[in-house]
Order: structure tokens, then sequence, then C-alpha cells
């Protein structure tokens, strides 16, 4: 990205403290006498006529040559003036920016003194994490870190001028809401003023951001900050950052272009490469041929349909509703206790089993299977599994028989076991999955439940499902995958009140329930609710992926971990007596 424009200078670090950074400094500046300030990164003297300071800020480090000794450690805050000269011949360090230049003739400052930091600052040393959180303010200084916080800082300026480009205004929503239930747990936040009620942070401004379109913004986005009491992982925080979008007078195709042009500008930001246009797949091909709804289609090993090979088979095992496969290229040299573990694996994910057969040397230029179960297989479903699976010799092919989504789901989650590869690693593979069910599963009562929210649009040629066959029909909502991680969803909402309510009878929500949980928004739509459309990108993990990193713990500034512990402040903590009663809150005895 080119730098601003700016008369004080603000590319180079230029303050009244300093004339540069320490690591824009270059053989064209030979000559300058410069002013810079940072910690020092580490400190060698050379007996008592030279000293050698190396000076980090967060664009870099510059080696200061200082007359006589100095008396800094290691973290000490100083400010350095002196000139720039190229280094001697065959002292330059060629691992450095800045290696073929120094700082001469130096006078140092001593700005603050430090304590020895509990750990070194740099990138060779691993630190455990949870040292590394309690003292994140020195956690924060090491170059990768830097780096992390400024390809997320430059995401997010990209993603911000992007919108602004295509016409759509920012629009800051509120953090104390009324409780509306979208799927995840809330955090609760007693009222002060109004005793027994509370606020809750909001999991994201889905209401909100569909009432802005009532209001007739048209076109609103929204850096959100967003909360959720869910368990921690890898790719998941208490709070995340997403880029909210909503649009009225939109259909499914023009959010998707709005919000591909924004990523993309926020790839190209970042990468420096504009990617291609962003591939579709459905729901149902994903599922079918990743076993996922999220796939990650930077690898092959698809689930390969065995079902009809099956058709009739005197193999109980494999007499199910559905037979997958996946074939692991040249995997037949996998050891029997891996495959037990497998097996093992397969079970935990609910299967009955899995099965198992290595492509081997048939004689006469063919190849056969070898497996504990071949012996059960004709000769026709064993051909069968070649021909359909293609497999080649020194491949494994492990097949599982089941219900068709659990079979996809346990192949799928094998598939990503043997072949995987870490999200953050290239290429990066986007793909848009569309069409996703508009109800997944049932409640206790039978009812379905909505897949993503209740004000989901569904496809308008399923609209007659709704009341005989709901489990069969599509929604018009979608998903940006990047890498096997969903970067965000999004579908067009319900506008119409008929529609909305044949939906609230689908779920088996009456007018007084309805009216209940969603009754501000349902009175706005009656003053005329233009048909809309929106999705959010988690900023956090777009970050995590550009920045190389597998956990989004490393591009955040704050992060907790992953029991949901801030080491730092030692938050969560109980409140006082005093600050309770404020709230009309009084403690419980403790649980056992």
């Amino acid at each position: 990205m080119t730098a601003p424009s700016d008369p004080t200078n603000l590319a180079s670090g230029a303050t009244s403290m300093r004339d540069r950074l320490c690591g824009t400094l270059r053989l064209d500046d030979a000559g300058t006498r410069v002013r810079v300030c940072g910690w020092v990164a580490k400190r060698r003297e050379h007996g008592e006529h030279l000293a050698f300071v190396d000076l980090r800020d967060h664009s870099g480090v510059l080696q200061c040559v200082v007359p006589g000794t100095v008396d800094v450690r290691s973290e000490y805050v100083i400010a350095v003036e002196g000139e720039i000269r190229p280094r001697l011949e065959g002292t330059e360090n060629t691992d450095l920016p800045t290696g073929a230049v120094e700082l001469t003739d130096c006078t140092v400052t001593v700005l603050n003194a430090a304590e020895p930091p509990p750990f070194a600052v740099d990138d060779r040393v691993e630190v455990d994490e949870v040292i590394r959180l309690r003292h994140r303010f020195v956690d924060l200084r090491r170059p990768r870190m830097q780096a992390n916080l400024r390809t997320r800082a430059t995401i997010n300026s990209a993603l911000r001028s992007s919108m602004d480009r295509q016409g759509f205004v920012e629009v800051e929503t509120p953090l104390l809401w009324a409780p509306t239930p979208e799927g995840a747990r809330e955090f609760v936040v007693p009222s002060r003023l109004h005793h027994g009620k509370s606020y809750v942070l909001p999991q994201s401004p889905q209401l909100a951001k569909q009432l802005l379109m009532v209001a007739g913004v048209d076109r609103y986005y929204q850096i959100a900050r967003c909360l959720r009491d869910e368990d921690l992982r890898a790719d998941r925080q208490f709070e995340f950052s997403q880029l909210d979008v909503e649009a009225s007078f939109v259909t499914q195709e023009d959010i998707l272009a709005f919000v591909a042009e924004a990523v993309l500008d926020a790839a190209e930001a970042v990468t420096g490469v504009r990617p291609d246009e962003v591939p579709r797949m459905t729901w149902a091909e994903a599922i079918d041929r990743y076993g996922s709804d999220k796939p990650d289609i930077r690898f092959g090993m698809e689930l390969i349909d065995l079902t009809s090979v099956f058709s009739g088979t005197g193999f109980r095992a494999f007499d199910a509703p559905c037979v997958k496969a996946i074939v692991v290229p040249e995997g037949a040299s996998t050891t029997r206790s891996r495959l037990d573990a497998l097996t093992d694996r397969s079970k935990a994910l609910g299967a009955k089993g899995l099965a198992w057969f290595r492509v081997i040397d048939g004689g006469e230029g063919a190849i056969a299977l070898e497996s504990p179960v071949v012996k059960f297989l004709s000769e026709d479903e064993q051909a069968g599994v070649l021909a359909s699976t293609g497999a080649s010799l020194g491949d494994l092919v492990l097949v599982v028989a089941d219900e068709y989504r659990l079979t996809c789901s346990v192949l799928g989650s094998l598939r990503l076991d043997i072949g995987g590869r870490p999200v953050s690693e290239g290429p990066y593979a986007y793909l848009w999955v569309i069409d996703f069910p508009m109800f997944d599963g049932a409640d206790d009562a039978g009812n379905p439940i909505a897949a993503h929210h209740p004000f989901t649009m569904p496809h308008l040629d399923d609209l007659e499902l709704l009341e005989t066959d709901p489990a069969a029909v599509r929604s018009q909502a979608y998903d940006l995958v990047l890498n096997g991680w969903e970067l965000g969803s999004g579908s067009v909402r319900v506008h119409r009140a008929d529609i909305q309510s044949r939906i609230f009878a689908a779920l088996g929500i009456d007018e007084d329930e309805a009216a209940s949980r969603f009754g501000f928004l349902l009175g706005a739509f009656r003053y005329g609710a233009p048909p809309h459309a929106g999705f959010a990108v988690g900023i956090d993990r777009l970050a995590a992926i550009f920045a190389g990193e597998d956990s989004i713990r490393e591009v955040i500034a704050f992060p907790k971990t992953q029991s949901g512990w801030d080491p730092m402040t030692d938050a969560p903590k109980a409140l006082a007596d005093g600050a309770l009663a404020d709230l009309g809150l009084r403690p419980l005895p403790a649980l056992d």
C-alpha cells in the first residue's frame, strides 16, 4: 500500500523526539545525522572505548556505535543521535534490512530504565503461551507480533476503503442490546438502574442492521465487535471482530459481489496479489464431495460414492443407505497401528467402523485389493471399488458405510486428518458455499430448527415445501470459506410478513412468542421493509491466515486462553459485594 502523504512525515515516524524509524535507514541515508528512539535489543562492549547497541522499534533494528561505554541493558527505552554511515566491508549483516549501515558517533539518552524481561524479545525463542499472555505488553514487542498487528490494520483499512468506494456508509450499532436468541450464548450485563433486568452484549449486529435497512440507510457496514459466550478454540474467542454488511434492494448476487470485492481488496493489500474470482459450490455438493460445509479445496481426496457398487451386497457391514470412500495416494504403506488409530477415530466420530484396502500388485499387470474384509466381497464388488475410486498401485482406500450425512461427515474428518495442512499455509483457496438448508434437525417437540436464523429467506422455488417437507427447503444463505475456515456467512433476509409467518409456523413459534422475542423488528417491518440481504466477514480469521498463523489469538492484541482466562489481568474476577448490591445481585454459595 502507498504510504500517506503528510507534511509531518508520518511514514518515516518523524516526531519532535525522533527523525526516523530504526528500520527505515539505508545506504542512501549515509551522511545524514538522525535521532532515533526505541528499546535496547542487545548491547555489546568492545573494551572501554567502544560499545554497540542494537536499537529496536516496530520498524526493525538499527546498530548504533557508541564511543566509550554505555550504561543500558535489554529493553531500556533510549534515544540515540548520530550519523548514518556504511558498515565496514565484511561487517554487513545481510539478515537485516538495515544491515548495510550503522549509526555512528552516537550520544545516548536514557528515557526509561527497564527490568530484565521475562523472555527474550525476539522470534527465535519459543515461550509458553500463558507466560506470553501474562506479559503480553512484552510479547507484542516481538517482530512477529508487530507484523501481525499491522497485517490486521492493513486488512481493516482495505475493507473500509472498499466498502466506502462501493457506496456503503459506516454506522455504529449498540453494544448494550436486548436478549434476542441467535443460537449462541450471550454475555449478560445486569442493569444498575433497573434491578432484575439485563442487557446482553451483541452476538452480532444482525437485528440492528436490518432495522437500519427499514430506516432507509440503504448500504450499511461496520467493523463490529461481537461477543459470544461459547467454548474457545483456535478460530474462536469470546470477543471477535467482523466486517458487518447489509444492503437494500439487492439480491444474493449483489451481496456476493460486494463482499468478494472487499475481501479480495484486503488480500491484495496484504499480499500484493489479487486473487482470482471466487468459485462457487452448493452446500449439497460440498457435503457430497468433501464431507464438510467449509471444505478445504487445496487438495484432493474427494469422497467417492460406492453405494451402487454394494447394492444387494452380502457383506453386512456395507449393507447401508450410503457407502463412500476416499483414496489416500501412496497410502498402502500405512502401518497397521495407524490404520487401527484411524478406525478408532472413525468410531469416535460416530461410525460403526472403517474398512481399509491396500491396492497391491495382482499379477500379470493387474492390481488387487488387500484387506481383512476383502474375503467377504465378491469379485465384481472388488472390481467395482477399483473402477469407481480410480485407485492405483500403492494407494490406500478407506470406506465408511452408514447414513448419508454421517458417512460424509466421518470421511470428511478423516480426509482432513490425513491430507489436511495448516490453514495458514498457501495457496489461498477461496470458495463460496451457497444454498444451505433452511432447517437443520428438530427440537424435542419435533419442530425443525432454523439452520441460520428465522429471518433467512427460503429459496423461492422451495416455498411450497415449508408446510409439507421443511427438511427439503433450501435457504438463500451463503458462506465464504478460505483454506477450510469459514470466513463468514450471510443471507437474503425475509422482508414479507406472509413468508415470515409461514417460517415461524414451521418452527413452532406462535404469534405471542414471535412478538415477545422479535416484536421490535416485526413491528418495524410493518412500516415498509425493503428487500435486503447481508453478510459478515470474520476479520480475526482473515488476519490469522494472511499473517501465517493457525490461531486467531496471534492476531489479537489481548486474547484469552483456551479456558477463557486473561493471565495478564487475571480476569474474570469476582465482583465486590458493594458492586453486586448496586446491580441488585447477591453472591450465591460456591458450587461443589
